[in-house]
């Protein structure tokens, strides 16, 4: 066979390439390349659209590209025809970290945070816990309140307190629409410590009690003070002496200002006894019905002590359970056991595990064999007596109740009956049994207490398990950082500030910030009715408080306090629609010393009414941003009420 000619072989391949099938294979190899090329280059690209110009279009996925090549050949009017379209996806957002709790990135407080998975079957449990009947759907904006001046009370009630007129706490059907007027002669109270040993005299407006017992309490007028001098009567003066040193030298254990930092004094006169212990830095709460003298514990908040009016009777006190380190009663009308025992067994309650009363006066002889009688049944035990002073140690746990005998009284009371109970809660005559696990007895020695989150902590009813020594600690840092730039900014120590009171005190971060940075006050933590009850925690950091519903007339005298706080007060009681913000300022203005101030922190929705009510009643008012800044929604109110 006679080989081919070069010619011959050319002029063959050129007949091939102008075959059609030729072309069609070509036209699919670079179109397969094309897109193999776009994607080497653009791997970000996620998908890619075909479509060619017949009368169908056809779309394709990358993965079926070859497999349906000759399909999109065949469509094709022609190989040119085959057009790419790519579309532009945009980037996927980038991931936003999550941040839990309410500090944020900077250290600060916010109210902007995730909380977690949250099962929506618990708000109703959640709104129970908060104590309030707050609506689910959106609530209508308040209408607009314009308020005009208020008019002074009547000189009747210079120093009136609403709802104990009587030994009973009963609240008037009325609220206070007035303001309370300010006795004549009255002066800008003494500074601490000068005010524990005289007061102005014109600042008590009743001065019966000097007249008629000045030489019992010590108490005498010089010119236009009323002083208080070392000495007076054996009576009462020497009684209080012989009980401190008997507390102090004869039962070491008690360990004044380490194990021994909150005392109740029942009865208490003019706050001698919290006079007397101070100086080992204990902070004594003195308590007292308005009685016939009508103004001792008057005496006592004109002082710089720690007082409150309080009926001893048919309920409950407002305080923990387990609350006090130390109880003393001196008060010579009050018979402990009585109606089987009901006022010991209140002590009972409020005396924290372990730790000591001490009863007082002529009745310890008197009426000794009795007290100590019901004292064993309860199983205190008896560690001195002397003269007319007992002192008795409440036991650590529940083994000597336990092993009474059956049918022993007074009973236990019921395991259903919560001992923080206490607002218009009768007293019942039963043994308020002690946690098993030692909750409330094994507090920490002051000072470390303040700062080391309780045990007592986990048992409260609120909606945070895990991170509530979390949310203690961090409360406690943000007043820290508030306090400290008021203390820069507006000079408290400057200013004197004695007797506080902190309406809505939470874990009682307001008042520690206040002992961090030394300034010498008390302060009255209240714990308000529709919040959670963190009454114990309170007393378990070495702090004072008290239970409250702010929709009723807090039980002191008129012009008690220096500085009142309030922070998130209003729009909480904005939620629970009990009563107008007028009534709780009013109150405010009562409590209010002349010269006092008002600081109150709270949202925009409801910082308006506020400055309005509070412009009514004559306080001085500035509006300042937080921390936060300018567009925080939050503000905070500076307010004055100034001496005429």
């Amino acid at each position: 066979m006679k080989p081919s000619s070069p010619t011959a072989a050319v002029g063959t391949a050129l007949h091939l390439v102008k075959t059609p099938n030729f072309v069609k294979f070509a036209a699919v190899a670079l179109l397969s390349l094309s897109v193999a090329l776009l994607f080497y280059h653009h791997p970000s690209f996620p998908s890619a659209a075909f479509s060619a110009s017949n009368s169908t279009s056809t779309a394709l996925n990358s993965t079926s590209i070859a497999a349906n090549t000759t399909s999109i050949a065949s469509n094709s009017s022609s190989p040119s025809s085959a057009i790419l379209k790519v579309k532009k996806l945009p980037p996927p957002p980038p991931s936003v970290a999550q941040r839990t709790g309410i500090v944020d990135e900077n250290g600060a407080m916010t109210e902007d945070f995730d909380v977690g998975e949250f099962d929506p079957s618990l708000m109703e449990e959640l709104r129970d816990l908060k104590g309030g009947a707050e609506e689910t759907e959106k609530r209508n904006e308040p209408e607009i309140v314009k308020y005009g001046k208020f008019k002074p009370c009547d000189e009747s009630k210079i120093d009136y307190i609403p709802c104990l007129d009587s030994f009973e706490r009963h609240c008037p059907d009325s609220t206070l629409v007035c303001i309370i007027p300010m006795p004549n002669g009255y002066q800008k109270s003494l500074p601490w410590p000068r005010s524990r040993d005289e007061l102005w005299l014109h600042n008590v407006p009743d001065t019966r009690l000097v007249q008629d017992q000045g030489s019992q309490y010590s108490m005498s007028v010089k010119d236009d003070k009323i002083s208080f001098q070392d000495g007076g009567s054996d009576q009462y003066l020497n009684l209080v002496s012989q009980v401190v040193f008997l507390v102090k030298n004869m039962v070491p254990e008690i360990d004044f200002g380490h194990q021994t930092r909150i005392a109740l004094d029942i009865g208490s006169g003019i706050g001698s006894f919290a006079a007397s212990l101070f100086k080992y830095n204990v902070v004594t709460l003195s308590i007292g019905t308005k009685d016939v003298h009508k103004n001792q514990i008057q005496f006592a908040l004109e002082r710089g002590l720690p007082a409150m009016v309080a009926g001893f009777g048919a309920r409950r006190l407002p305080y923990a359970s387990q609350a006090f380190d130390l109880i003393r009663c001196s008060g010579s009308g009050i018979d402990l056991t009585v109606d089987n025992g009901v006022l010991l067994l209140e002590v009972n309650r409020l005396l924290r595990a372990g730790r000591y009363f001490v009863w007082g006066g002529p009745q310890v002889d008197n009426n000794g064999s009795e007290m100590e009688d019901l004292a064993a049944r309860i199983c205190w035990q008896l560690v001195k007596k002397e003269g007319n002073v007992g002192i008795w140690c409440k036991p650590l746990n529940n083994s000597c109740y336990l092993g009474r005998e059956i049918g022993a009284q007074p009973p236990l009371c019921s395991s259903s009956e919560d001992p923080d109970n206490v607002w218009y809660v009768n007293m019942t005559a039963c043994i308020t049994p002690l946690p098993k696990d030692g909750n409330g007895g094994n507090v920490s020695v002051w000072p470390a207490r303040l700062h080391s989150p309780p045990d007592r902590l986990q048992s409260i009813k609120m909606d945070a398990m895990i991170s509530r020594k979390e949310l203690m600690k961090a409360e406690s840092r943000y007043w820290n950082e508030i306090i400290g730039s008021y203390v820069r900014a507006f000079h408290w120590k400057e200013q004197n500030f004695r007797n506080v009171l902190d309406m809505r005190a939470g874990f009682g971060g307001f008042a520690a910030a206040l002992n961090d940075l030394e300034l010498t006050s008390w302060v009255m933590n209240v714990v308000p009715v529709n919040g959670f009850n963190t009454l114990p925690v309170i007393y378990d950091r070495g702090l004072l408080g008290v239970m409250h519903d702010w929709c009723e007339p807090f039980d002191t005298y008129p012009r008690s306090y220096d500085l009142i706080h309030a922070a998130g007060l209003f729009s909480d009681e904005r939620k629970r629609a009990k009563c107008n913000f007028s009534t709780i300022l009013l109150e405010m203005d009562r409590m209010l010393r002349p010269g006092g101030t008002v600081y109150i922190r709270d949202t925009l929705a409801v910082i308006g009414e506020i400055h309005d009510v509070a412009s009514a009643m004559g306080w001085v008012v500035m509006v300042h941003d937080t921390s936060e800044g300018p567009h925080a929604s939050w503000k905070f109110l500076a307010c004055e009420k100034r001496m005429p």
